[in-house]
C-alpha cells in the first residue's frame, strides 16, 4: 500500500521536504508508517516528533489521518488504506 505523508511547520524542519511516500505492507497501522518515518529521518526526528520505542507521538506533535486527528480515532493504532493521506505537524501554541 502506497502513503501519502505531508510535513508541516516544525516537522518539515526536521525533514528537510514537504511530503514523501511510503510503501507499506496491507493492515498496517499508522505506528509502522511512523516507524518508517523514523528511520529515514533518524535521530533529530525521533527525539523531537515519535518515539518509535513507545509507539507514540511526542506531546507536542500529531498526526492526522485524511484529515482527522490520530486522538480521534486509534492514535497510532489508526488502520491505513492505500493511498491515505497522514499530515505530520506539531500543535498550535500561543497566546
Amino acid at each position: 500500500m502506497r502513503i501519502n505523508v505531508h510535513y508541516i511547520s516544525l516537522v518539515k524542519s526536521f525533514t528537510k521536504k514537504s511530503k514523501d511516500e511510503f510503501e507499506v505492507k496491507e493492515g498496517a497501522v499508522l505506528s509502522e508508517l511512523l516507524d518508517k518515518v523514523a528511520q529515514n529521518y533518524g535521530k533529530p526526528f525521533t527525539q523531537e516528533v515519535y518515539e518509535p520505542s513507545k509507539k507514540e507521538m511526542k506531546a507536542t506533535f500529531v498526526a492526522m489521518v485524511n484529515g482527522v486527528l490520530m486522538d480521534q480515532l486509534k492514535g497510532t493504532n489508526t488502520p491505513l488504506k492505500d493511498g491515505d493521506s497522514v499530515i505530520l505537524m506539531s500543535l498550535m501554541t500561543g497566546g
